[in-house]
């Protein structure tokens, strides 16, 4: 096994084959990072999204994305270069991947690609027990996607953070305000034939529970950026609350349980979810 993977693996106690897959994930998505540091990645880019809560502010969910965004617009920016720098930092610490390389330039403001790695594979090389590998199929991968967004809203901050985890470096982040108004917009945005993301009604719980200011003003360049807000007023709390009750209203609480369920290691802590309970969460919300 690699040191760096044995290093690693010490800090979970993984049981089950579905919990050495998220530790595996997760282990890949911080050796990415460092990756992309070497790369120097965050001179162009900011992290965000949930990977970002879960790796660099301890949130309690396992997210599957990372997510980036430009520190300014360019439509020109290619993907590639720091997907191969990710690909050989992997690598070296004992993960063989393959890099989807067909990133679609489409019109569209993000940019993507998938970096796997056999599962079967992956449980050989760091030694796993015989009865995990048996349950194995030689065709079940682990893969991890990045995405970053060439064409960012304006009235973002970023922040440096530090990880020591494999070896200490540095990544930019958006600052918690501007991560929470992304969330919201997610929450608010995403389109309705989109299955209920359960992660996004957690995070808004950890958002609130955490203390952290809403920015309000980034959340209105967000929405009209996506065409979710055209009225001429400013974004105002009170316009900001109408719509998050219409939203809660028409919530399937049941389905968001159901999204969220694979992502936590204890189901208990969402069964007191009801539209009421997240209805009690909105006056505690405070702005920036």
């Amino acid at each position: 096994m690699s040191s760096v993977i044995e290093g690693m693996l010490k800090a979970y106690t993984p049981q089950s084959k579905t919990e050495y897959e998220g530790a595996i994930q997760e282990i890949m998505q911080e050796i990415s990072l460092l990756g992309l540091w070497r790369a120097k990645f965050f001179e162009h880019a900011a992290f965000y999204g949930g990977t970002s809560l879960r790796i660099l502010h301890g949130l309690g969910r396992f997210s599957e994305d990372l997510d980036f965004s430009l520190l300014k617009p360019d439509p020109d920016f290619r993907l590639l270069p720091f997907v191969k720098a990710i690909e050989e930092e992997l690598e070296i610490s004992g993960l063989k991947v393959s890099v989807d390389h067909k990133i679609k330039h489409s019109e569209g403001s993000i940019r993507s690609a998938f970096l796997k790695t056999g599962t079967l594979e992956t449980f050989i090389r760091i030694g796993l027990d015989q009865q995990l590998q048996r349950h194995t199929q030689s065709n079940e991968v682990i893969k991890i996607k990045l995405e970053i967004d060439v064409d960012p809203p304006p009235g973002f901050e970023t922040e440096v953070r530090y990880l020591t985890r494999p070896f200490p470096f540095s990544v930019r982040t958006y600052v918690p305000e501007d991560l929470f108004a992304g969330k919201v917009h997610a929450l608010l945005c995403r389109p309705y034939k989109v299955r209920v993301k359960g992660r996004d009604w957690y995070d808004l719980i950890w958002y609130v529970s955490k203390g952290f200011r809403l920015h309000l003003s980034h959340l209105e360049s967000r929405m009209r950026q996506s065409g979710h807000y055209k009225d001429a007023a400013p974004l105002t709390p009170q316009i900001f609350l109408k719509l998050i009750e219409e939203k809660i209203a028409g919530l399937d609480v049941k389905a968001a349980r159901e999204d969220i369920r694979r992502f936590i290691s204890i189901p208990r802590e969402i069964e007191g979810w009801s539209q009421s309970f997240f209805l009690s969460l909105l006056p505690r919300i405070q702005y920036k």
